[in-house]
């Protein structure tokens, strides 16, 4: 990307598209995202060719001279078709959107990071045609989702319209803070309440004999009002317009966001934790929300110089 298009694209919506139905509906969710913001939108598109190989195994002969050229040439002519065609479909849905597309050619992990060097946010779809499915697959969706310094939203199919909730997972970490930041400024930027759960266990729930009872449930709300009432300071102030529902659950981390994010407009958990979220953020679970949660899904990183606006309003 050039200093040119990188300064252009300081603050935008990033949205990563293939094509697919699944990356149009990432693409206009980030549109809708980018408009809400007050942001430009990116749409990227990244092109990947297997290298020339140095010999044929064999003795098969050489592709004839211009074959790969002609390949890419025509690959990204109908690249540019499809990122022209879901520009137009932005603007006519969003006219007063600013929106620009870019055509790369590399790693798509490598490529769709440095296109979002300086966004806002980047979007993905959750599945794809070509390039976006290995960005959810195995060590490229760890990357991503692991090494890439800024918010990640990963939207899901099947969502529907209508007033919806925000859920965020919270345990009292650095990271966690950023997370509800996030989903306290997205919530109010969209009149959502927002549901803040955190999940209690001392112990792996296979560990747990029997099922607690009213008197343990009554302990562990005790000991966690605390920890929700203290990862919450601060927000109120900033977001009066937000509604927040705290929910402590006794579950596993996977099923109790699952759960909560029924029906929900976003999930929004950070990208590592400590305490009975840290295997859910870092592992197994995680992977588990982005690929099966029943909503789009935001991965926050910790980011030292992040600050989330006051209410507007």
């Amino acid at each position: 990307m050039s200093s040119t298009e990188s300064t252009m694209d300081k603050g935008a919506v990033v949205a990563g598209y293939d094509g697919s139905e699944e990356a149009r509906k990432a693409v206009r969710w980030a549109a809708g995202e980018a408009a809400a913001r007050g942001r430009g939108l990116v749409v990227a598109h990244v092109v990947g060719f297997p290298p020339v190989p140095e010999a044929v195994p064999g003795g098969g002969a050489w592709p004839r001279p211009g074959f790969l050229e002609a390949g890419q040439e025509t690959a990204r002519r109908h690249a540019e078709a499809m990122l022209g065609d879901i520009a137009q479909e932005c603007r006519r849905a969003w006219p007063e959107l600013t929106v620009s597309t870019r055509l790369l050619s590399g790693r798509a992990p490598d490529e769709l990071a440095r296109a979002a060097e300086n966004a806002e946010l980047l979007v993905i779809g959750s599945s794809g045609l070509t390039a976006l499915p290995r960005l959810l697959v195995g060590s490229t969706a760890n990357e991503l989702l692991h090494d890439y310094h800024r918010p990640i939203v990963v939207v899901r199919t099947g969502e529907a319209d209508g007033d919806r909730k925000v859920v965020v997972g919270v345990d009292g970490s650095e990271t966690s803070r950023e997370a509800i930041g996030f989903a306290y400024d997205f919530a109010d930027r969209h009149g959502r309440a927002l549901v803040a759960l955190h999940v209690w266990s001392d112990l792996p729930l296979e560990a747990m004999a029997v099922t607690p009872t009213e008197h343990d449930r009554e302990l562990i709300e005790e000991r966690g009002k605390p920890l929700l009432d203290e990862a919450l300071a601060g927000y109120r102030e900033r977001y009066p317009d937000v509604p927040v529902h705290r929910v402590i659950a006794v579950d596993r981390p996977a099923h109790a966001l699952a759960e909560q994010a029924e029906g929900a407009a976003l999930l929004v958990v950070g990208s590592h934790g400590r305490g009975p979220l840290r295997r859910a953020l870092l592992g197994s679970v995680s992977r588990a929300m982005v690929h099966h949660a029943p909503c789009p899904v935001a991965v926050v990183r910790h980011h030292k110089e992040r600050d989330y606006p006051k209410s507007r309003g």
